[in-house]
């Protein structure tokens, strides 16, 4: 099978960390030899010297072809409005997009499938696409593109659109799924293809001494909390700093990059816990797993997830969770091996869980036979499952 692999959320040489679960699961899917890739990863277009555009020129210097995993991507560029042009972005997406698939079709890519991430803008323009060049296009939701963006009329109005015309959908977790049949999506189309976790990168270290000798490279004293993720309100960051105040011992490792950092330091101040915060800046898988199994829990403060690929990153490590009950988490976090779900979602909350993951002195070894339930192979399946049985319908 030939895919087409069309989403905004992957990764690229300028944001190595964009959008890396759609790149790991289609890694892992190239890698069971039944389907070849290209993917056409839209960037959109800011000039490089216009600073007060602030993070969108970081958009301007993505190349706009590069080879990962053995995978061609390429990155058009395609017009963004920033702030008013949310209605017109699919439409705007699609019509740029046109001319670089016909590029790809007429240089011998003709491919059977467009395999589409995120639902707005990205599984629109896909499904536009999919009109204009007779392509089955398959959807997957991840998130926010249906928790949150149906609630706008017109996005809304064509989310369904699309799901409504797609061949397939997918959805990273029940609730996903459950969620887009509450909008009218016929429940038979709606699968469930949940991510997995890369099980020999993220693993334990291997022995007590080691853990220790990470421990001291990276300056870990006492217990130690990790919470990873963009530095932006829906993560919660607040709430795991503020915890601190119920948890004198401990201290707080924040990994990520985003818009609340400065307000993020001065809570911290603020509540006088500045001298057990340490926040890590964006940090690469390869480094990302020593923090993971160094610390002693990983905590997501989330108000929304899909599905949280960090809860099962740090798992894979050894290292149990505390997290809210939002949409997919509680089926990542579905044993006690795994760790803890927050009873209330506020600093109080995180404390009271984190205080019930000590008591329950959930061993390392059990949290990683745990994490060990969730590998690529069941998602790759239901991939090649779903394509066969749309391409064999279709041909």
């Amino acid at each position: 099978m030939k895919l087409l692999t069309f989403s905004t959320l992957f990764p690229n040489a300028e944001r190595p960390g964009h959008g890396i679960f759609v790149e790991t699961r289609l890694r892992h899917l190239v890698a069971s030899g039944q389907v070849e890739a290209r993917v056409v990863a839209p960037v959109p277009w800011f000039p490089s010297s216009a600073a007060r555009f602030g993070s969108y020129a970081r958009f301007a210097k993505a190349p706009a072809k590069e080879v990962r995993s053995g995978i061609e991507v390429l990155h058009p560029r395609y017009p963004l409005i920033p702030k008013v042009g949310m209605t017109i972005a699919p439409w705007l997406m699609a019509q740029a997009m046109k001319p670089v698939i016909r590029k790809i079709i007429a240089q011998g890519y003709d491919f059977d499938l467009i395999d589409a991430h995120y639902f707005y803008p990205d599984g629109v323009a896909a499904m536009l696409l999919g009109r204009h060049f007779n392509k089955p296009v398959v959807i997957t939701a991840r998130g926010s593109d249906i928790t949150l963006l149906p609630q706008y009329r017109l996005p809304g109005k064509m989310i369904r659109w699309a799901a409504d015309n797609a061949a397939g959908v997918g959805t990273v977790c029940e609730a996903l799924r459950t969620e887009m049949i509450s909008l009218g999506v016929d429940a038979a189309k709606v699968v469930t293809l949940r991510n997995g976790v890369d099980l020999e990168l993220f693993r334990p270290f291997a022995g007590a001494d080691a853990r220790a000798a990470m421990r001291a490279q990276l300056q870990i004293k006492g217990f130690t909390l990790l919470s990873v993720g963009n530095l932006a309100p829906v993560k919660g960051h607040d709430l795991t700093i503020g915890a601190l105040q119920h948890l004198p011992d401990a201290s707080l490792m924040i990994a990520g990059s985003g818009p609340e950092l400065q307000r993020l330091q001065a809570l911290a101040r603020e509540l006088k816990v500045d001298d057990r915060v340490r926040f890590l800046g964006p940090r690469p898988q390869s480094e990302l797993r020593h923090y993971y199994g160094a610390a002693d829990a990983m905590v997501l403060s989330s108000s929304r997830e899909g599905w949280a690929n960090v809860l099962l990153e740090s798992m894979a490590c050894g290292t149990p969770v505390v997290a809210s009950k939002v949409w997919g988490t509680p089926e990542v976090v579905a044993h006690a091996d795994a760790g803890v779900l927050m009873q209330e979602r506020s600093a109080a909350g995180v404390a009271a869980a984190v205080q019930a993951l000590r008591a329950a002195s959930t061993e390392r070894a059990a949290t990683r036979r745990y994490a060990e339930g969730f590998s690529w192979d069941a998602t790759t399946q239901g991939q090649l499952t779903l394509f066969r049985r749309i391409l064999g319908k279709d041909h």
